[in-house]
């Protein structure tokens, strides 16, 4: 994986993803294989409403970065089948190109129903994406929502999509959202979107002035791109390493990625507690009968937890 073989990173993210115990020892160690080689790409969160064209920017952007000479991974996160567990949208097939490229790496996985549509294991598989050398990883996830906090808190730079449709599209974008933002992009700038689209950035420029920024150092903006023609792409990414430049400069870049892998030790703690709970013999015991009262009405779901947890 560290030489740059894409089959080894595919088979190395399959297993981090495993949910089995003794394919999480052997991730564990694996990781701690490569920590020393990772931290050195630009991460990047990428999200948006549903039909703001994430992948269609995403492949734009991919192709113009690999096109000057990077290595991207893409890990994007699809929703995932409640019925059966696999991906429903398909990310890769709707960038057929980028899937192409020599210089890409295009991953997606299920998100589990993970807070934010982000799987739980994305953070692993952007090291290990580090690891075999890729300088650009960018997150795609789900869409917008609350819980968007998530891929805001395992990437340096959070870029927010934003459709031309003016005031309607800005009232769809919850303000928590917008905060999180490091940089607005405006899709879909040409042809007869092309008026709108400006419009849609005034308004998003006069929202984030009544915002505080997330990091002094940086000064939120709105910019204009056409995915399909190319237009804006490359301001896109000046702004990103311009951006990247100053937090890394200030010593705020460290800081953030030490507070995230804090936060992603935490996280790690509560899942593995409910995992190892879940498999324990007296809950498993336990855990049809307490539910089946809970469901029934016999019992309320606080007595009930409390008696699963005693």
């Amino acid at each position: 994986m560290r030489g740059g073989d894409r089959r080894a990173l595919a088979r190395a993210i399959t297993l981090v993803e495993s949910t089995r115990p003794d394919h999480r020892a052997e991730a564990a160690a694996l990781l701690d294989a490569v920590m020393a080689a990772t931290g050195a790409a630009v991460r990047v969160g990428i999200s948006g409403p549903p039909g703001v064209g994430k992948s269609t920017f995403i492949e734009a952007f991919g192709t113009h970065l690999t096109g000057h000479g990077h290595q991207v991974a893409v890990l994007a996160v699809d929703p995932t089948s409640t019925r059966s567990g696999g991906s429903i949208l398909g990310d890769k097939t709707r960038m057929e190109s980028l899937s192409r490229d020599p210089q890409a790496f295009i991953r997606p996985s299920p998100s589990g129903g993970e807070l934010g549509g982000v799987a739980r294991r994305t953070r692993e598989a952007m090291l290990l994406c580090e690891a075999a050398g890729f300088d650009v990883v960018l997150v795609e996830t789900v869409g917008v929502g609350q819980s968007e906090l998530a891929v805001a808190d395992m990437v340096d730079l959070f870029v927010l999509l934003a459709s031309p449709s003016g005031g309607d599209d800005l009232q769809g974008i919850k303000r928590g959202i917008m905060e999180l933002a490091d940089l607005v992009v405006v899709t879909k700038a040409d042809g007869d979107l092309a008026a709108a689209a400006n419009h849609a950035a005034a308004d998003i420029r006069r929202a984030l002035h009544l915002l505080r920024p997330k990091h002094e150092e940086l000064t939120v903006e709105a910019l204009l791109v056409s995915s399909t023609t190319g237009a804006g792409v490359a301001e896109v990414w000046d702004r990103v390493q311009t951006a990247h430049g100053l937090l890394k400069a200030s010593g705020r870049l460290d800081r953030l990625r030490g507070e995230q892998a804090g936060a992603w030790f935490w996280s790690e703690v509560r899942a593995e507690l409910v995992d190892r709970f879940r498999r324990d013999a007296r809950v498993a015991a336990q855990l049809p009968i307490l539910q089946a009262q809970v469901e029934a009405g016999e019992l309320s779901a606080t007595h009930a937890a409390q008696l699963l947890l005693g």
